[in-house]
C-alpha cells in the first residue's frame, strides 16, 4: 500500500502565495464537499478572507452549507472570514446575450448590413459552449476584482472545467484573428470612402480590451505560485480513468495541477465478523483501486478522506472533512 508523500498542507506551505484553488473531477465524486472543506480551512485555520464560489450549473453549495448563497456572496454562518457564492447562470447568460447583441449591432451598422442583430444573437448563443463561456467570464470577473485573499472554486464536471480554463488560450487566438481581420476591413473601408481615419470603432475597442482581459486571465490561471487545480476521485475505475485523462489535458494547457484527493474510502479497520459480505467486497474492491491510484498518481496524492457514516451537510461536517483533507501525511 502506498502513502502520501506530500500532503495538502505541505503543498500549500510550499506555495505561500497560493490564491486560486480549483476542485474538479467526474460528477458525483464530492467536488463541492472538498471545495467547501478547503475554503473552511483557509478561512478558519489560516485566517484568510476567502470566497467559496460555484461555477457548476448544478449548484449544491446552499445545500452543503445549510444557507442560501445563491446569486451573491454571502457570509457563511459560524465560519469567520468565509463567504460563499453560487453564481446565477441564467443571469450571466442573459447579460452576455445583451452584450453580444450590442457588439453585433455595432458590426452590422459598421458593415452597412441591413439585418436584425437578434437573428445573429440567437445563432451565436445556441452553441452548447455559450453557457460555459458565460460562466468563465463570471469566474474571471471575481478573480479580477481581487476582493478576497483566497478563492476556492467548485467547478463543473471535469470535461466542462477543462474547457472553461482552457478557453483563455482559445480566446486569445480567436481575438488575434478577429483584430487582424477587423484592421484589414477598417483599412479597406477607409480606402473606399471619405470617412475620417480617426472614426471611433467600438467593436475594435471591445476586441482589444477582450484580448487584454483574456491575456490577464491566462497569466493568473497558469501561474503555479498563485493557482492550483486539484482533482477529486473515488477509489473506483471510472473516476480514476476520467482524471487520468484530464490531468494530461490540463498540463497541455499549462494549468498547474496541484494533486489528487481521494474521497469516500471505507476504513478497513472497521470490518468485523458481523460485517455484511457486500461491505467486505466493496472494501476489497477499493483496496485494489487504491493500488491503482498510488501507481497512476505517483507522488500526487495529497489527501484521503473517509466515507463518513452520515452525509456531509452543514458547517460542522464540512469542518470535519477539512480535518482529513488537511491532515498530516499518512
Amino acid at each position: 500500500m502506498g502513502q502520501i508523500e506530500k500532503s495538502m498542507v505541505d503543498f500549500l506551505n510550499e506555495h505561500p502565495k497560493m490564491k486560486y484553488v480549483f476542485f474538479g473531477g467526474k460528477g458525483g465524486v464530492g467536488k463541492t464537499v472538498m471545495a467547501g472543506a478547503a475554503a473552511h480551512w483557509l478561512a478558519a485555520s489560516q485566517g484568510k478572507r476567502t470566497l467559496l464560489a460555484s461555477t457548476n450549473p448544478v449548484h449544491s453549495l446552499s445545500s452543503l452549507l445549510g444557507q442560501d448563497v445563491f446569486g451573491r456572496p454571502v457570509a457563511v454562518e459560524g465560519v469567520p472570514n468565509l463567504w460563499a457564492y453560487e453564481i446565477d447562470t441564467k443571469d450571466t447568460i442573459a447579460r452576455s446575450k445583451e452584450e453580444i447583441k450590442e457588439k453585433i449591432e455595432w458590426f452590422l451598422k459598421y458593415a452597412e448590413i441591413k439585418a436584425k442583430a437578434d437573428e445573429f444573437v440567437e445563432s451565436a448563443t445556441l452553441n452548447p459552449a455559450f453557457e460555459e463561456s458565460a460562466m468563465f467570464e463570471n469566474m474571471i470577473d471575481l478573480m479580477f476584482k481581487d476582493e478576497y485573499e483566497a478563492y476556492v472554486f467548485d467547478t463543473a464536471p471535469t470535461a466542462n472545467a477543462r474547457r472553461l480554463l482552457g478557453m483563455s488560450s482559445v480566446y486569445s487566438l480567436w481575438v488575434d484573428k478577429m483584430v487582424k481581420s477587423r484592421e484589414e476591413a477598417k483599412s479597406l473601408k477607409e480606402l473606399l470612402s471619405y470617412s475620417k481615419k480617426n472614426e471611433k470603432d467600438p467593436l475594435m475597442d471591445y476586441l482589444v480590451n477582450f484580448k487584454e482581459r483574456m491575456s490577464h486571465a491566462k497569466e493568473l490561471l497558469t501561474d503555479e505560485e498563485l493557482t492550483a487545480f486539484f482533482f477529486v476521485t473515488l477509489p473506483e475505475a471510472l473516476p480514476i480513468a476520467v482524471i487520468t485523462r484530464f490531468i494530461q489535458w490540463f498540463r497541455d494547457f499549462g494549468i498547474p495541477v496541484g494533486g489528487v484527493a481521494v474521497n469516500m474510502l471505507i476504513d478497513e479497520s472497521l470490518l468485523g465478523p458481523g460485517t455484511p459480505d457486500f461491505v467486505k467486497n466493496r472494501v476489497a474492491m477499493q483496496k485494489e483501486y487504491m493500488e491503482d491510484i498510488w501507481q497512476k498518481f505517483d507522488g500526487k496524492v495529497r489527501a484521503i478522506v473517509p466515507l463518513f457514516d452520515t452525509e456531509v451537510r452543514g458547517v460542522d461536517m464540512v469542518a470535519e472533512t477539512a480535518k482529513y483533507l488537511f491532515a498530516p501525511k499518512t
